[in-house]
């Protein structure tokens, strides 16, 4: 098998141009449309849009590589970097803070150079301990190929798929130069395909002994803020492109097989983006919703126990919300989690579900979000 960085042509992508205007222009558009939207919201608004943005990119690029973020922590990492308030702070552990700090700083800072100091800085903060599960890996710096080539695969462990083999190790300082020279260099191809590129070239490459795909998607995410001059994110490719990862893999594994025409991959990209930017707008539907909510209660005498249940249920609450959950989430005893949650059915603000006993749940009102 002969994969495209095996090829004499290596690393000349092209593509047709005209296949891709049509989607290409749409996509643009609707990039435009969106930052305008959400300009003219509030400057709260807006920091709850971004921060909803920006806390599913990170737990869902990582659930990608099967691992699996406390989505508190997450959001709590980045508002309080990004100073915004959100009241009580969940304490993040050192895996979310290492990858909520790389993404920052990849859309944040995405007017900066990328250079191999950069990544490598990156690398050390996705894993802050040197390790990768039980593994020790090398850090910071390019992999060694000490445990044997480096393979892209995904599924289960004793079900791996392989779809394409990376590099040799001896050819990434080469390889790597030449790909940040690109990405830094003055060009007239459109800023998102640019973003499309990178994200295939780098993944190609492989460069570290693991992370290259959360850090491939950092590098897109950084791309597609300079295509926008903004930092501030309101859509998740990362998001997405979880949602479709099967069809991520396929397309990946389509053209890694391939020649350098890359118009397949480039077309995949540009849907894929559409459609996260069209998932902005359930984002943009919560946050709206949950600011109506809060119009509304806002000024009722709640304790802060019932701010924060209330809040997780006008997020992303996992499941029936129960008097043992409510316990449970809030380190209270079951009568006091009654006491709060009768006195929310008092306020219109809860209802009981249906059904009854030990399996009684209590969900919001409609008329109140």
């Amino acid at each position: 098998m002969t994969y495209i960085h095996e090829r004499d042509d290596w690393p000349t992508f092209h593509w047709g141009e005209g296949a891709l205007a049509a989607k290409l222009a749409d996509v643009r558009h609707r990039q435009g449309r969106l930052l305008g939207r959400m300009e003219s919201l509030g400057f709260d608004l807006r920091n709850e849009a971004m921060l909803s943005t920006l806390t599913q990119d990170v737990v869902k690029s990582s659930e990608i590589e099967g691992q699996f973020l406390d989505a508190d922590q997450v959001r709590s990492s980045i508002a309080r970097r990004l100073g915004i308030d959100i009241g009580a702070l969940t304490p993040a552990n050192r895996d979310v803070e290492g990858i909520v700090e790389m993404m920052l700083d990849a859309t944040g800072n995405f007017n900066k150079p990328l250079n191999t100091e950069r990544l490598f800085d990156w690398h050390a903060s996705l894993f802050p301990t040197g390790r990768s599960g039980m593994s020790r890996i090398v850090v910071g710096a390019w992999r060694n190929d000490s445990s044997g080539a480096m393979q892209v695969v995904s599924g289960a462990i004793g079900r791996e798929r392989v779809h394409f083999q990376a590099p040799e190790a001896a050819r990434l300082d080469k390889e790597m130069n030449a790909f940040l020279k690109w990405f830094e260099k003055k060009s007239e191809t459109d800023p998102v395909l640019r973003a499309a590129i990178a994200h295939l070239w780098f993944v190609t490459i492989h460069p570290f002994e693991d992370g290259n795909g959360r850090i491939a998607r950092a590098i897109a995410d950084m791309a597609l803020a300079r295509s926008e001059n903004s930092r501030r994110r309101f859509y998740s490719m990362s998001m997405q492109i979880r949602n479709e990862r099967n069809a991520y893999y396929q397309i990946l594994e389509t053209t890694q097989k391939g020649d350098l025409d890359t118009t397949q991959w480039l077309d995949w990209f540009l849907g894929c983006l559409g459609r996260a930017i069209d998932g902005s707008e359930t984002i943009l539907e919560k946050v709206i919703a949950k600011a109506q909510f809060w119009e509304k209660h806002g000024k009722k005498a709640l304790n802060p126990r019932q701010r924060e249940m209330l809040n997780r249920l006008l997020d992303d609450f996992k499941g029936k919300l129960t008097s043992s959950k409510w316990a449970k989430i809030e380190k209270c005893s079951p009568d006091t989690a009654l006491r709060d949650i009768n006195e929310l059915i008092r306020f219109g603000i809860l209802k009981k579900d249906a059904g009854g006993g030990r399996s009684t749940s209590y969900s919001l009102v409609q008329s109140a979000q």
